[in-house]
């Protein structure tokens, strides 16, 4: 017989009203881990990238795509978010997961740093040898792991800022967590520098990219004794934030129990049925590649930013990571005030698409400060595509978070996060590749590197179009009917 009342949900709303709201200070807490993964980012996209084109001249595609692998493992995402849905760890839905993930991608980045000095040995040894191919695909390999340990972290974290949020304060939490994310950029790009900052590593030895080099063109020895304590310290400290920032959390604040109809039948709730939900909309396949698109020309920059300073510019390690601080101040700036002003009066889309624009125009900026080779016009640049980014990041997750049903959160951020995941792995891949391109087409290397930023401007109006097809009422219709239609069918 099917049940009289599909919707429990309704009837807990008084439960979840009693419940004790998420505080201003609360939400700074669970920002911590989103810092612990700037500090991250920073270490693998902005040190061990810099370090594989610039000091041991890998060539860029090569040490893109060996860091993207990070991203292309995403799929995992959506089993992890499923996983935490229905399977508890210690009692908890996401924060065990939370824990362990943690635990082994703070680890596995110092493997990889590792495998990086290999690389180099063998490229300053044997040039690009069978041997050498080998350690690049052992480093592939290796970024794929921490690409699952990362996955099976993040995503139920992203899950749990739904269950712990009620809709008039998600668009809040969200402006305090994802600002964290760029403090622990500016954080670790300012510590990271000042550990760098040695004559080992930051002086004349700059040297022009040249992909016949196979000779010995960086002190090896030099930079591991310098950059390993850096990768040592730092993740120690990140792993810390992850469990400052989520203890106890779940336990006081989650929702999901009430939210859920599927809670307490979690043996019924197959990733195959959380698939159908999440496809009951059209509009999921709209959101999908509207976030594609968007990703890709966001983060399409993130592995050539730190060589373009060292190549065009002729900034020493130190000083590219300090490339990071106006971006992600200005990124800092522009979420923390979009949550809080701009949403509620422009709405997301609109908040959105107007961040689109922005970014768009602020890459003819970094543009011209390659070719005058200035670079205060490029740390302004920098500054006001962060703020732009901020912008159309804050919109764009709030819309993300619209469209996820909180009996399956843990899918739909799973769905959402391999969107990204996979988006900001070609976004990587895409701009070595262009850069390569860019240096066969033209001599002068801010020519190469301009190509990359015109295609990532050209990208960002692309995703404005897709965004106008966005609805995100017909979705929640949609997925309420999907998931009533399930569960009936399961009670029958």
């Amino acid at each position: 017989m099917a049940s009289s009342n599909p919707n429990p949900e309704s009837n807990n709303s008084e439960q979840i009203k009693s419940l004790p709201r998420i505080k201003i200070l609360t939400m700074f807490r669970l920002g911590l881990f989103q810092m612990g993964l700037g500090i991250m980012s920073l270490l693998t996209l902005g040190v061990l990238n810099r370090v594989m084109i610039d000091e041991l001249k890998v060539l860029p595609l090569i040490a893109a795509g060996a860091i993207a692998m990070y991203q292309f493992v995403s799929p995992a995402r959506v089993w992890f978010g499923q996983m935490s849905d229905a399977k508890t760890i210690g009692g908890y839905h996401r924060s065990g997961y939370v824990w362990i993930g943690a635990a082994f991608f703070t680890v596995i980045s110092f493997v990889a740093l590792q495998v990086v000095w290999q690389l180099g040995y063998s490229l300053q040894a044997r040039g690009w040898s069978f041997q050498t191919y080998g350690w690049a695909a052992i480093l592939a390999s290796v970024f794929a792991v921490y690409g699952l340990a990362l996955s099976a972290s993040s995503t139920p974290f992203a899950a749990l800022l739904v269950d712990v949020s009620d809709e008039d304060n998600r668009s809040q939490l969200i402006g305090v967590v994802w600002s964290m994310l760029m403090v622990g950029i500016v954080i670790g790009a300012i510590v990271s520098s000042k550990l760098l900052e040695t004559p080992e590593v930051c002086g004349s030895a700059i040297l022009s990219y040249d992909p016949s080099q196979t000779g010995k063109i960086a002190d090896i020895a030099q930079l591991q004794a310098t950059i390993n304590p850096v990768f040592i310290i730092m993740p120690a400290i990140v792993f810390g934030l992850c469990i400052l920032a989520t203890f106890g959390v779940e336990k006081k604040y989650s929702r999901y129990s009430l939210r859920s109809q599927a809670v307490e039948r979690e043996d019924q709730i197959t990733l195959k049925k959380a698939l159908k939900v999440l496809t009951a909309s059209r509009q999921t396949g709209f959101f999908f590649g509207f976030l594609m698109v968007l990703t890709i020309s966001l983060f399409m920059q993130d592995s050539i930013l730190e060589p373009y300073g060292g190549e065009v510019f002729g900034m020493c390690i130190a000083e590219t990571t300090r490339l990071n601080i106006p971006f992600g101040i200005g990124t800092l700036i522009g979420i923390g005030s979009t949550g809080f002003l701009l949403v509620p009066r422009l709405g997301k889309k609109n908040t959105t698409k107007f961040g689109c624009i922005g970014a768009a125009l602020c890459n003819g900026l970094i543009i011209m400060a390659g070719f005058s080779a200035s670079k205060s016009l490029l740390m302004f640049g920098l500054l006001l595509f962060g703020l732009s980014s901020g912008m159309l990041t804050a919109g764009a997750t709030s819309l993300m978070l619209d469209l996820t049903a909180a009996e399956t959160a843990g899918t739909f951020i799973g769905a959402w996060g391999l969107a990204q995941s996979m988006a900001r792995g070609s976004a990587t891949v895409l701009g070595g590749g262009f850069l390569n391109l860019g240096k066969t087409l033209f001599e002068l290397p801010a020519m190469a590197y301009g190509l990359v930023f015109v295609l990532q401007a050209i990208g960002m109006i692309f995703a404005i179009l897709l965004l106008r097809r966005v609805n995100v009422k017909e979705f929640q219709k949609n997925a309420k009917l999907a998931i009533g239609s399930i569960l009936e069918n399961e009670l029958d």
